[in-house]
């Protein structure tokens, strides 16, 4: 029969190890430093060198007091020294330590081993998750886009066919927004693509046109107003998301209206009124907004005026001027 490898039996170590070293070290001071003090007192030794002797027995305790911290300080080195792209977790792992550690600092290091193991588990699953998504789901919709655009020109469509089909396409351009918005949150590293500058009025204007498609056949209006043009250093994908969620979301109340979208100095608002169906509700479109604007630290707020206008007002803390 073949022999099965067992692990290795775990290192034992000694509970108030650190406090009971600590009590040896200062008892010895204490002990050290009467002794002086009677030296001095039946005059065995001058002043002077009492207190050259109280002196270097305080500093070999310190010493030694320090080397007992050393067991701490070398877990808060691995710590400091992390790196989450390429984790040791074997530097965490209790086997690790010196047998004479205090069993407090080993269970420390046991229950940062098994978190940072957790952490690596989940940063894996996250990078399958969010590969296998973005792959998934996209290659269907691109499918979808296709078959529409060729069925588009089909000649002799009926008009309940051609109906169909814009409700198809459009619900196609609304789960492709979704899905775009759902990946950047789902990566925790995620910038949204490379950062650069870029400039906001000129995205903008993109997205606008992307949502006016989305809007095809509805009785809305999207007006956009620059009385400010500026630059952001960042992602202009993540900025196109953020403010395309905010035109969903002010699209989903609205009923023959306007829904103006307007460029201030360092800030971006979304504005509309909400139709008799208007339930004060948050919405999906706005909760991925708000999560958007607090992973990339663009803060939002919603406000509503006295003449009925919901109002989404995006800050950006750092715009750039415009060159060029």
């Amino acid at each position: 029969m073949e022999r099965q490898n067992k692990p290795p039996p775990l290192v034992a170590f000694r509970h108030g190890a650190f406090h009971r070293h600590l009590a040896l070290i200062f008892g010895c001071q204490l002990a050290a430093v009467l002794a002086i003090c009677v030296m001095g007192f039946y005059s065995v030794a001058s002043p002077v060198v009492v207190l050259v002797m109280i002196v270097i027995v305080s500093v070999l305790a310190w010493w030694m007091a320090r080397r007992q911290w050393q067991q701490v300080r070398t877990l808060a080195g691995v710590i400091s020294g992390w790196d989450e792209q390429q984790p040791d977790l074997a530097a965490l792992h209790p086997d690790q330590l010196p047998q004479r550690t205090d069993a407090d600092v080993a269970v420390l290091a046991g229950g940062l081993h098994d978190f940072a193991h957790r952490i690596a588990g989940y940063n894996q699953r996250e990078r399958n998750f969010t590969r296998d998504a973005s792959h998934e789901l996209r290659s269907p919709l691109t499918v979808i886009k296709m078959s529409t655009d060729m069925l588009a020109d089909e000649v002799g469509l009926s008009e309940f066919g051609q109906r169909s089909l814009n409700r198809i396409k459009r619900a196609t351009r609304e789960l492709e927004a979704v899905v775009e918005a759902l990946l950047i949150l789902a990566r925790e590293s995620d910038n949204g693509q490379s950062e650069h500058d870029f400039v906001v009025n000129e995205v903008l204007r993109h997205e606008l046109d992307n949502a006016r498609e989305l809007l095809h056949g509805r009785l809305i209006e999207l007006q956009f107003d620059e009385p400010a043009c500026f630059a952001l250093h960042g992602s202009p994908h993540v900025f196109a998301v953020l403010c395309g969620q905010l035109i969903r979301h002010a699209s989903q109340y609205a009923e023959q209206h306007k829904i103006v979208v307007t460029v201030l100095p360092g800030v971006v608002t979304v504005s509309g009124a909400a139709g008799s169906h208007e339930t004060n509700q948050q919405g999906f479109e706005l909760t991925i907004a708000q999560r958007i604007s607090e992973r990339f630290a663009w803060p939002m707020d919603l406000q509503t005026s006295a003449d009925g206008l919901h109002i989404a007002r995006i800050h950006f803390p750092h715009p750039l001027p415009v060159t060029g």
